[in-house]
């Protein structure tokens, strides 16, 4: 446990130390990235070995930083906080793998990619509303340069659209706490300290401090309406940063309105929970309703990553433990899952084809040409339709449930959302993958639907296109042995989150705003 920090500081060092070396030799700079992702992951995975849930964070480093403000570099941790750390090692070592082709300022963008990862760490293991934004800042500013610089379709507006939605919601979130903290005697940060300093403010300022930093958060989370930076940033941005931005990036916002807003504000929490839950309803539906007609393989993906992030919004605004934990494993199965389809999409079947219209997709016999990319896409889309033996079962299925404890209604409108993720994705499928079952000549294409790879006379026996890599075929198996080991186990989760639900900072939140 003591060994968590370290992945803070192991990050932030492998990204300088990436940088460095990439101006010399980028095989280099992608060892260096390989091997700081892999320490920290381990780190996690060691942590994870010998920790044991309790009710409340667990300190790891508290320190005054900021005396005269209160502030301290204070970290802790609890099952929810450990469950995305150990998602944060497993997505940024994947994201590595799949980043093995970058050749172009190969030291800068393992830099920045790196950077990212060190301030999503911090962020899942701070104590301190203050170094949590902190933190949270430095895990947004390097996802501009990574999409503008390495992106694809429409990069600088995909990258300016996210950063400038993002600091937006970061500016709400830092009036909420600095309101937060004038209000309390302007004494402390600490999570604690302002969660009960919280219960002797007046329900209109717990009312408008829950709407600033719960919305602030939100919008990195993808709540309807303010979703709309993430497909697009999706799209644009490189296949690392894509498996970033729904892998963990999304999860900072999720995590920032349960450890921040809901713990310290139960009373907005109470009075908004019924808005919140019916704009995730609407974003579940609506998102995978967008995703039914895109023809852009991209977008359907990142439309996709709306709608399951509508789930765990919607698992929140429920604010019973059964939802809460489901919300939570819903984090983690998503990241797996979303990581795995924009692999696939992004950098296997993009890289090879040069082309994610669907149209074009379904002139070429891809489940023959690329059986591998077809399997795995497959795998995560029965991953991400929510196939019993996957991990997106019993997440959604523990949402669910608990948000049917509370709501009825919500549920059962909610539940409307799986059949639309199952048409989507079965239409990706089909059209992306075995949309020509018979052998195609391909000098008899539509030139308007010509996929850009050479021409060949036989495609089942000319393979046309570059073979999968190892670091693909490497990190496409992490992905699935991850979500196959929680389909099928998902109590190695479930154990750790669940008492961290019972400890006080989330117990008035889960009894409706009632200390």
């Amino acid at each position: 446990m003591t060994a968590l920090p370290c992945t803070i500081y192991v990050t932030f060092t492998g990204a300088l130390l990436a940088l460095v070396v990439g101006s010399r030799s980028a095989v280099a700079a992608r060892v260096v990235a390989l091997v700081t992702a892999l320490t920290a992951w381990g780190l996690t995975l060691w942590a994870a070995v010998g920790f044991v849930p309790q009710a409340g964070l667990q300190t790891l480093v508290d320190a005054p930083w900021i005396a005269e403000m209160g502030i301290r570099y204070h970290l802790a941790v609890d099952g929810i906080s450990l469950t995305l750390l150990v998602l944060t090692g497993l997505a940024a070592t994947a994201g590595v793998l799949f980043s093995w082709n970058i050749e172009e300022r190969v030291g800068e963008f393992f830099g920045l990619y790196l950077a990212l990862i060190g301030g999503v760490y911090g962020v899942f293991m701070s104590a301190d509303a203050f170094v949590l934004f902190v933190f949270y800042e430095i895990a947004i500013v390097p996802k501009y340069f990574l999409i503008a610089n390495w992106g694809s379709t429409n990069r600088e507006y995909g990258a300016m659209k996210l950063v400038l939605y993002s600091f937006a919601g970061s500016a709400l979130v830092l009036a909420g706490l600095l309101w937060a903290y004038a209000a309390g005697g302007g004494h402390s940060f600490a999570l604690g300290d302002l969660a009960a300093s919280a219960v002797n403010f007046t329900r209109g300022q717990q009312l408008g401090m829950f709407a600033l930093v719960f919305l602030g958060f939100a919008v990195l989370a993808g709540l309807f309406p303010f979703h709309t930076w993430a497909p697009t940033g999706h799209v644009a941005a490189p296949t690392a940063a894509s498996m970033l931005l729904a892998g963990v990036v999304m999860k900072l916002g999720a995590y920032g309105c349960l450890r921040v807003a809901m713990a310290t504000f139960p009373v907005g929490l109470a009075y908004f929970a019924p808005v919140i839950a019916w704009l995730a309803i609407i974003g579940i539906i609506y998102a995978g309703l967008v995703a039914l007609v895109q023809e852009d393989f991209k977008f359907v993906i990142g439309y996709s990553s709306v709608s399951h992030m509508g789930f765990v919004l919607l698992g929140l605004a429920a604010a019973n433990p059964v939802a809460v934990s489901g919300a939570v494993l819903q984090m983690f199965s998503h990241g797996v899952i979303a990581g795995l389809l924009f692999a696939v999409v992004g950098r296997i079947v993009y890289e090879r084809t040069h082309t994610r219209q669907m149209a074009d997709l379904r002139a070429l016999p891809l489940h023959r040409l690329l059986p591998f990319a077809a399997v795995v896409f497959v795998i995560a889309g029965l991953a991400s339709m929510g196939l019993p033996g996957f991990s997106g079962f019993p997440a959604e299925l523990t949402i669910l449930i608990g948000v049917w404890k509370t709501s009825p209604l919500w549920a059962l409108v909610a539940a409307t959302g799986v059949l639309v993720a199952a048409a989507f994705t079965l239409r990706a499928i089909q059209v992306s993958f075995f949309g020509k079952t018979e052998r195609v000549d391909p000098n008899a294409l539509h030139s308007a639907a010509r996929p850009a790879v050479a021409p060949y006379p036989d495609p089942l026996h000319a393979h046309p296109l570059p073979p999968i890599t190892w670091p693909e075929k490497a990190g496409a198996l992490l992905l699935i042995a991850a979500t196959v080991y929680i389909g099928l186990n998902p109590d190695s989760l479930l154990r750790w989150i669940q008492p961290a639900l019972e400890s006080p900072l989330f117990q008035a939140a889960l009894k409706g705003g009632t200390p």
